[in-house]
């Protein structure tokens, strides 16, 4: 390689030429001397130039115990056994991710192999679930089926985090395309699992209430769409890495799609195309810092985010990025962190007090002696001189010039006069300050409890084995003697309540007696409240005080018409009122003559829709 694998210099002379020196060779460590090395001394003697561009070199696998594998000893894993237990794909994961394709000894845990299960494919595919599943929803509801919306339209969305996760899908594909240029495995695998924990933990998280399409159909159809083409260019982009699974996905993917390749491995590697906007992508990974910097604060405190909070102030000198903040990301900061306010501060010495410390690690060995009077001096830098180098780059010291990477500068939180630790705190990481004011209020308590009523559903439902797309009525009983504060919670509550679940939460009063409960559970003591929470099937309930009429005020009629309508399969009396456009006529029953329900005003669909138009004031 590159010449004798052509029979060089006998024939193939022109094809040589063109395609030395070759591409790469790759070979294990304990080569380098038989290989690499005789490549590289016949190349230099007989052209004057290394035989290859690029060489892998990949370093040894040993035994879990540093050993040399050993088939005496047994003591190493079965290859089969761990392919069957995690697949072929985690096991090529983990030894691209691993110091053997950097030359080093790897010593071969079948725990690490797990690891890739649970990092990287877990996360992945539930990501894939969550549109599979939100896609079926919509049929589910009766509208048309999923058909993704094409990349150009897409890209034209309003949604901050659609932009920014189409962004990012740009940057994973320019990234994989570079190293793999540059020949560098071992640096995709790191890259693909922050791009995963991102599309898991911030787009799909902060984006549940529209794929879920309680923002509206269309908006449902944009984040779906969304999601859609990025796990499609994700699983193009790691189908070199990831053969077996990205397949399955694609291959269910596929569908939806009229002019998609048979096989993934038929497409060809996605190019960056679409726009990438450096500004957003930096924006949000500074709105995750602050997440992460505001919980560390509620820990700190023992405040649970289930506890809302009055206000929080960002402090940072950028303003594009504080606009960003007290603007499109807003919205998701306040959920996220149930903080009522979002206050923001490009003046950095309002609530801090800068100090400068030297880099010892770095200066150290540069300055030798000098080390003793250049840290005095940086040490007794003012506000001013601190504020200066940060704006210049540089400083003089002692004859010393010294750069940012130098000098660390310190922020000191400077509590507001009149506070305290407990009620007002903050955290940052050098770069945003985040400050949070922790004082309770009582206006903030009914929403606390709503996030614990909430909770409690979420996790009754999860018990209870149900999917998202499976919808349930959700009933609320309280055990309190006093219930008016539970009636008061709510009360005030009742819209995030309700868009939290998806549904109203009624009173148990309301409870069909037809109806079937799937799960029921008591709660004690939360927020200082007892109650039953209960699950039930949703059930055809009709309106007492608009079939009479229709049955000319007799009783005996409109019993009839209510048995035979409770006695219909639920699924087929839905799909039949949905096909007649909200309309059914009944005239099947002996005796009783022909009726016509309309839907909404008659009859309904769940005891929800009955409790919401009577509360709108309809009937």
């Amino acid at each position: 390689m590159p010449y004798a694998y052509i029979h060089y210099p006998f024939e193939n002379v022109e094809l040589f030429e063109k395609n030395f020196p070759g591409h790469f060779v790759a070979e294990g460590l304990d080569q380098t001397r038989g290989w690499f090395y005789t490549l590289m001394v016949l190349s230099t003697a007989l052209f004057g130039k290394p035989a290859f561009r690029n060489l892998i070199c990949n370093g040894l696998v040993l035994a879990e115990d540093g050993k040399k594998m050993s088939k005496s000893l047994k003591n190493y894993p079965s290859p089969m056994e761990v392919i069957d237990d995690y697949g072929a794909d985690a096991l090529r994961l983990y030894l691209i991710n691993s110091p053997v394709v950097r030359a080093e000894t790897l010593r071969f845990k079948k725990e690490g192999v797990y690891g890739v299960v649970k990092d990287v494919f877990l996360p992945w595919y539930n990501a894939y679930r969550f549109l599979v599943q939100n896609a079926k929803r919509l049929e589910v509801d009766g509208s048309k089926s999923f058909t993704p919306i094409d990349q150009a339209t897409l890209e034209k969305s309003s949604n901050v985090l659609d932009q920014w996760i189409n962004s990012a899908t740009q940057s994973l594909v320019y990234f994989v395309r570079q190293e793999m240029n540059a020949y560098r495995l071992y640096t995709v695998v790191p890259y693909l699992l922050k791009f995963l924990d991102n599309l898991t933990n911030i787009y799909v998280r902060f984006n549940r209430k529209r794929l879920k399409g309680r923002t509206g159909e269309e908006d449902c159809r944009i984040a779906l769409s969304t999601l859609y083409n990025v796990l499609l260019v994700s699983c193009k982009v790691m189908a070199p890495f990831t053969p077996f699974f990205t397949e399955v996905l694609y291959q269910n993917m596929r569908k939806v799609s009229n002019d998609s390749e048979e096989s993934i491995h038929f497409c060809s590697f996605p190019v960056a195309e679409g726009k990438r906007d450096e500004r957003i992508e930096q924006s949000v990974a500074r709105m995750m810092t602050i997440i992460d910097l505001a919980r560390n604060i509620r820990e700190r405190h023992n405040k649970p985010l289930k506890t809302p909070l009055r206000e929080m102030i960002i402090v940072h000198p950028d303003l594009d990025f504080l606009d960003d903040i007290a603007g499109k990301l807003r919205e998701y900061v306040l959920e996220e962190l149930n903080v009522r306010s979002l206050v923001t501060c490009n003046d950095t010495l309002k609530y801090a007090s800068l100090r400068a410390e030297p880099d010892f690690s770095v200066l150290g060995k540069r300055l030798g002696k000098s080390m003793g009077v250049v840290a005095k001096e940086v040490k007794a830098m003012s506000q001013d001189n601190i504020l200066a180098f940060e704006r210049d780059g540089e400083v003089t010291i002692a004859g010393h010039c010294l750069k940012l990477s130098d000098i660390k500068v310190v922020r000191d939180f400077r509590r507001p006069d009149g506070t305290t630790e407990k009620e007002v705190d903050a955290a940052g990481d050098g770069d945003v300050l985040v400050i949070l004011d922790l004082r309770p209020d009582d206006s903030l308590f009914e929403a606390g409890v709503a996030r614990e009523i909430v909770n409690r559903i979420q996790k009754l439902r999860k018990k209870a084995a149900l999917e998202p797309t499976d919808v349930v009525e959700v009933y609320f009983e309280s055990l309190d003697q006093d219930k008016s504060i539970s009636q008061r919670v709510l009360q005030s509550q009742e819209i995030y309540i309700r868009d939290a679940i998806g549904s109203p939460l009624l009173p148990s009063n309301l409870m069909p007696s037809h109806a079937v409960i799937i799960a029921e559970e008591r709660f004690h003591g939360i927020s200082g409240l007892s109650f039953v929470i209960s699950l039930l099937r949703p059930a055809i309930v009709l309106n007492s005080n608009a079939v009479l009429p229709l049955c000319s005020g007799n009783t005996k009629f409109s019993d009839g018409l209510r048995t035979y309508l409770l006695s219909r399969d639920y699924l087929n009396l839905k799909s039949e009122l949905q096909n007649g456009n909200g309309k059914i006529m009944v005239d099947c029953i002996e005796n009783i003559p022909a009726v016509n329900f309309v839907l909404g005003e008659h009859v309904f669909l769940t005891v929800g829709d009955l409790y919401s138009t009577t509360k709108s004031g309809k009937f």
